[in-house]
């Protein structure tokens, strides 16, 4: 019996950067343009102002009672959506578990094109001002239009959650209002991955590293590479031995996310790899050689900096975001094509891990090509295909969304067009995902000999139903184009 033919389909280009879709169908233009016409400020009834979206167990009873929903014009005379350009030292986290989302804010206050692309231009609170703004994510393949009335929940007037140093300036504030109607609630907010947020804010390509697991030169071939192609990224501490975030005498917060801002090196009779990095909390720093401690910094009391083998030992986790993944082994943009898939496991396709002998093989599967590439042997053979699956959320809300542990195997396609069972029964996968996950995202970048690759996505369990975006990221040869004449 042939295997089951999967539905296979390329990402469409709806929902591109250029044309969002529309989040729950509300169109941000023709609102606008209503409210303004009318003289008339705006109020969400897709995300009210009440206790449904903050969410249930974020704030006690009493302090849910005190909560009043204000817009940034009745809190002060002269409120400003932006004040002299996005800075990671505008905000500081406030009464909500999300340092996850806010240190990918941080990463990202120095990309300008992506800051333009989440916050779009035009929005102020003088001109045209309706109480009404709209920011944009990427959000499982797609990127989406989110619109948000700007009423903030505050306690006593202060806002409860993210909030700036600059007190009349409200870009995080609502930044964060509109990722947590995406999310369902504030409280869907609490507790994450950065590699969530990074991809959410970019789209880009995402690889995650263990330093306990890297060779300290390739760590830092890897960092300092990618930093030298705009990447964003994001680091993670170990969890303590209780859940609460313990400060260590070193400074370094367990189980809490770090913004890395810089990369670079510098020479003090010799050479030294150093790492910046930005602790969401707008306060707490690393105390040890290169901290604030021992030098003068210009910087924030947040931001500190770090050796690489300080950096290594501290944090167990480094999530990298690029827009291309020519990252990955320092070739151009251009060096690289991209092919992203819609799917599902279903009642049919969910075979479940290679362990189940008997329906592995009813799995989707999926095909790519690495060429011959026409350039010399690299001395140290980099990475030319980065696979990464990402399982789609079954709930709206965060909190309530099941993720299955997910996987994928690599294997050498033979000349044939089905794979039955008696195919996989034979032949072993020349690689896999490191393991099998129930994060969002699995992902892996390999160095694979030129031929024709079979990619099977699968969930552990067979029958495990949910819907999936496969992508894959390879390098093909270089074209010579010759100028007209």
């Amino acid at each position: 019996m042939p295997p089951p033919v999967p539905a296979v389909r390329r990402m469409s280009a709806v929902g591109s950067r250029l044309n969002p879709e529309k989040f729950l169908g509300q169109d941000f233009q023709q609102l606008h343009k209503d409210f303004c016409s009318n003289r008339a400020r705006y109020l969400d009834s897709t995300f009210p102002p009440n206790e449904s979206s903050i969410g249930p167990g974020l704030l006690s009873p009493e302090d849910m009672k005190k909560v009043e929903w204000i817009r940034p014009t009745k809190m002060m005379s002269d409120p400003y959506l932006i004040v002299d350009g996005e800075s990671r030292f505008d905000f500081a986290q406030g009464d909500l578990g999300n340092c996850w989302f806010l240190c990918a804010i941080g990463a990202i206050t120095s990309q300008s094109e992506i800051m333009d692309q989440i916050i779009p231009a035009g929005q102020s609170f003088t001109k045209d001002y309706a109480g009404i703004f709209h920011f944009r994510f990427w959000r499982f393949g797609k990127w989406i239009d989110v619109v948000i009335d700007d009423k903030l929940p505050t306690i006593d007037g202060d806002l409860i959650f993210v909030h700036c140093k600059t007190r009349n300036e409200f870009w995080p504030a609502l930044l964060e209002k509109a990722y947590a109607k995406v999310c369902g609630s504030y409280a869907d907010m609490g507790g994450g991955f950065v590699s969530e947020a990074l991809a959410d804010f970019t789209g880009g390509v995402h690889m995650t590293l263990f330093p306990e697991y890297e060779e300290l030169p390739e760590m830092w071939r890897l960092m300092y590479g990618a930093s030298q192609y705009s990447s964003i990224m994001g680091c993670g501490t170990p969890q303590g031995e209780t859940s609460a975030n313990t400060v260590l005498p070193n400074g370094i917060v367990e189980g809490h996310a770090y913004t890395v801002t810089k990369v670079t090196k510098v020479i003090r009779g010799q050479k030294v790899r150093l790492v910046r990095v930005l602790n969401p909390w707008g306060r707490g720093e690393w105390v040890g050689d290169w901290s604030r401690q021992v030098r003068v910094l210009a910087d924030s009391g947040s931001v500190f900096r770090m050796s690489l083998e300080d950096f290594c030992s501290s944090f167990v986790s480094v999530d990298v975001c690029c827009l291309t993944p020519a990252f990955l082994d320092g070739s151009s943009p251009e060096s690289w094509t991209t092919n992203k898939y819609e799917g599902c496991w279903d009642e049919r396709t969910a075979g479940g891990s290679m362990e189940n002998k008997q329906s592995f093989w009813m799995n989707p599967q999926y095909q790519v090509k690495i060429p011959v590439l026409q350039e010399e042997e690299e001395e140290e053979p980099r990475p030319n295909l980065q696979v990464s699956l990402m399982q789609k959320p079954d709930n709206r809300h965060r909190r309530l969304v099941r993720h299955r542990h997910i996987g994928f195997c690599v294997f050498t396609m033979k000349d044939q067009k089905v794979f039955p069972a008696s195919f996989f029964s034979s032949n072993a996968p020349v690689t896999r995902s490191q393991r099998s996950s129930d994060t969002r995202e699995v992902m892996q970048s390999f160095r694979m000999k030129p031929g024709r690759y079979l990619i099977v996505p699968f969930t552990s369990t067979p029958k495990d139903t949910t819907s999936f975006i496969l992508t894959d990221h390879s390098r093909k040869p270089q074209v010579n184009k010759q100028l007209p004449r």
